[in-house]
């Protein structure tokens, strides 16, 4: 457990990478109570991009990660993943917490096992994590899931919503990811999190859109039901949206807000969105940013009358110089693993992002 001593009256700034020159920027400032000690914890997401193992599922199509499959997916190759992703998970948050994250949303994951496998590969090895997840119906075979720090999180509950969409022409169901819902105590005290990951802009944003208005609609549902019975519920909704801070799924749907003095009892934060509003994301796609791994928070974690509860502190997106390209037109853009099919040993196409929730301890 690592407190934070701050002494005087101090102005917090996140720095971040992400633009196109890949600069230092400022987030938005927090003002902190002076002279207190604070725990810290972090809540991580991160989108793992296709963490397949070499094993081919009959009912998957994960042909391509296969030894004899198109991208030649061999044990060494999976195994590098593995360390890489777990280098970076370990290490979200460690500067503000002194320790990996409480509490990580991932996208993008093929089955239990390659969970398993993640948090067997050092420096995650031994941090005592468990999993929630659950297979979902969709197409790729991939799903999201909620690993968490069983000294620091306890689950009380958890469900997965599938989300309904049908095709317009044939009226035939597309099969997407669940969303999972998880409620638990960390460090004692009642947080919810809803994890997404909400359909592509495959067939371009436009057409594309009513499906994650869908997907918006769904995780807003959960959000105010839980709000119905909980008025000050503290919720984190974390996950690849497929869009951008000010896309109609999150800004019109979602009504989150960019500034936190703009949230009204019941309303929602949107973490992320000062990144985006400076120019900064999570993805790069034809020479130009997105940021669609969101973190939004319930007005629930705004809310500082007691001290002595979690609330939210700084937000971060988590991109470290190992983690990108070094050269070549798309230098400074997440280094994935394969490109073309060609295994470069990379770790993500996305950058994770996080927040950090804290309280005080006296």
């Amino acid at each position: 457990m690592k407190k934070i001593f701050i002494t005087g009256w101090l102005f917090l700034f996140l720095f971040s990478c992400g633009s196109t020159k890949m600069t230092k920027q400022t987030g938005q400032n927090t003002k902190i109570n002076t002279g207190k000690k604070y725990l810290a914890r972090t809540i991580a997401f991160y989108n793992l991009e296709n963490l397949f193992d070499t094993i081919d599922d009959p009912k998957t199509r994960d042909e391509d990660f296969t030894p004899n499959g198109r991208d030649h997916w061999t044990s060494e190759k999976y195994h590098k993943k593995l360390h890489n992703l777990a280098t970076v998970l370990a290490d979200i948050g460690k500067k503000e917490t002194g320790t990996s994250p409480a509490v990580i949303g991932v996208a993008e994951v093929e089955n239990r096992g390659v969970l398993e496998d993640l948090l067997k590969t050092p420096p995650l090895a031994g941090q005592q994590y468990g999993i929630i997840h659950f297979d979902s119906p969709d197409r790729r075979g991939i799903d999201v899931a909620l690993l968490y720090k069983k000294r620091f999180f306890k689950p009380i509950n958890f469900k997965k919503y599938p989300l309904l969409i049908y095709d317009s022409s044939t009226g035939k169901r597309i099969y997407t990811r669940d969303q999972l819902v998880v409620t638990g105590m960390l460090d004692g005290e009642k947080i919810h999190f809803i994890v997404d990951h909400w359909p592509s802009r495959r067939g371009g944003e436009a057409r594309s859109r009513p499906k994650r208005i869908k997907a918006a609609q769904l995780s807003k549902k959960i959000a105010d039901s839980i709000m119905q019975i909980e008025p000050n519920a503290k919720i984190v909704m974390m996950g690849d949206l497929n869009d951008d801070p000010n896309s109609p799924s999150v800004k019109q749907v979602f009504q989150a807000k960019a500034n936190k003095s703009e949230v009204l009892d019941g309303g929602y934060y949107n973490a992320m969105a000062h990144f985006f509003n400076r120019g900064i994301g999570t993805l790069a796609y034809r020479d130009g940013w997105n940021l669609f791994d969101q973190i939004l928070v319930s007005s629930g974690l705004l809310k500082n009358t007691n001290d002595f509860q979690f609330h939210f502190w700084k937000s971060g997106i988590y991109s470290r110089e190992f983690m990108k390209n070094r050269k070549g037109r798309y230098k400074g853009y997440p280094k994935r693993t394969l490109v073309g099919g060609q295994f470069i040993g990379g770790y993500s196409d996305h950058f994770p992002t996080y927040i950090i929730v804290i309280r005080s301890l006296d």
